[in-house]
C-alpha cells in the first residue's frame, strides 16, 4: 500500500473531527429530550405537534391565567375555597336551681307570744296598761280623754269595726291623743263558735274598718266577751294579731244596777296591781241605768296607782 500523503492525513483529520462534532450534538439532543426517570417515553415531535401535545402543570396554569385572564370567557381552573371554620363548641347548659322561695313575712309581736292570749304584760317592771273596750256606745269617752289628759296617761282602745264606723270623729280623737288601738272584731260575736273562715272574716273586715275611721289596730286583738281556746288564738294569730286579755276587769260595765260603784271600781284596779298590770275597762254606759263606771272612777285610779310607786304605759310594751 501506498504511504499516506500529507494533504491525505489532513482531510482524514478533519473528517474525523466533523464527525466527532456531529456525535456530540446528536447525544446532546438525546439527553435533552429524554424523560425524567419513572416518566412516560416522549416522543418527539414537531414544534407545533408539541406545543398543542404538553399539558402544562396546575402551577402554570394558574400563573397563566392570573398573568393574563380572558375578558370573554371565565377561567376554567378554579382556585380552592378554604373550608368555614369549625363552629366553637357551645358551653354546656347548666341547669339553674330554682330560686329559693320568699320568706314569709315575720309576725308582728315576738314569737314569745305566740299561742298566748296575753293577761300581763311580761318583764314590764312596776307599770300599768290601761285598755278601754269600744262596742256599745261612745257615752263615756269625753269623760274618759279628758281623764287621761289630764293625769298626761297614755291608753290603749279596742274598737270593733261597727263602733269604729259609727264613731270615726271618736277614733280619730283617741289617735291625736296619742293613744294606742286595737281590734276587737267586725261585730262581737263569740269566737270559739266560728270557723276559721268566719274568724278571719271578723278580724279583717274590722281592721278595715279601723283604718278607715284613722287608726291602725295591728297587731293587738281582743276576743269578744274574752272567749277563746287553742284553735282561736292561732287563727288570730295567722291574721297577724296577738290576743290581748287583761289581768283585771273593773266590772265597771255592770253599772249602778248590777251593784257596783265608782269606788268599788278603784278597788279592783288596785287589788290586783302588780308589775305589766292590764286592767279592762269600757267605753260605752250600762245599758240599763246609763251609769259610765269606768270613766267616774279613772281619776281615782291614776292617783291611786302612781301614789303605790308605779306609772302607765300603753300596749306596745309587748312588743
Amino acid at each position: 500500500m501506498r504511504p499516506i500523503s500529507t494533504w491525505n492525513r489532513r482531510v482524514a483529520a478533519a473528517v474525523l473531527a466533523a464527525l466527532l462534532v456531529m456525535g456530540a450534538i446528536v447525544w446532546a439532543v438525546a439527553v435533552s429530550i429524554a424523560p425524567p426517570a419513572g416518566g412516560p417515553a416522549v416522543t418527539p415531535a414537531s414544534p407545533s405537534v408539541a406545543a398543542s401535545s404538553v399539558v402544562p402543570s396546575p402551577t402554570t396554569t394558574a400563573a397563566l391565567t392570573t398573568a393574563s385572564p380572558s375578558p370573554s370567557a371565565p377561567s376554567t381552573t378554579a382556585l380552592a375555597t378554604p373550608p368555614p371554620p369549625a363552629p366553637s363548641p357551645e358551653p354546656p347548659v347548666t341547669e339553674q336551681p330554682p330560686a329559693p322561695p320568699e320568706p314569709s313575712p315575720a309576725a308582728p309581736f315576738p314569737p314569745a307570744l305566740v299561742g298566748q292570749d296575753v293577761e300581763v304584760l311580761p318583764g314590764a317592771g312596776p307599770v300599768v296598761a290601761l285598755t278601754f273596750d269600744a262596742g256599745a256606745n261612745s257615752a263615756g269617752l269625753p269623760k274618759i280623754l279628758q281623764g287621761l289628759a289630764n293625769g298626761g296617761v297614755p291608753a290603749s282602745f279596742f274598737f270593733t269595726g261597727d263602733w269604729a264606723a259609727a264613731n270615726p270623729a271618736g277614733v280619730a280623737a283617741i289617735v291625736a291623743a296619742g293613744h294606742r288601738v286595737g281590734n276587737h272584731s267586725m261585730t262581737h260575736p263569740g269566737f270559739t263558735g266560728l270557723s276559721d273562715a268566719g274568724i278571719a272574716n271578723e278580724v279583717q273586715a274590722a281592721e278595715q274598718a279601723i283604718l278607715a275611721a284613722g287608726g291602725d289596730p295591728r297587731p293587738f286583738f281582743r276576743f269578744p266577751f274574752g272567749e277563746r281556746d287553742a284553735r282561736t288564738i292561732a287563727a288570730v294569730n295567722n291574721l297577724g294579731y296577738v290576743p290581748v286579755r287583761w289581768t283585771v276587769d273593773t266590772l265597771g260595765w255592770k253599772g249602778t244596777s248590777g251593784g257596783i260603784s265608782a269606788g268599788q271600781v278603784a278597788d279592783r284596779v288596785l287589788a290586783a296591781l302588780r308589775p305589766g298590770e292590764i286592767v279592762l275597762m269600757h267605753i260605752g254606759s250600762n245599758p240599763d241605768d246609763g251609769s259610765t263606771l269606768d270613766a267616774d272612777a279613772l281619776p281615782q285610779i291614776i292617783e291611786r296607782v302612781r301614789a303605790a310607786g308605779y306609772s302607765f304605759v300603753t300596749l306596745d310594751g309587748l312588743l
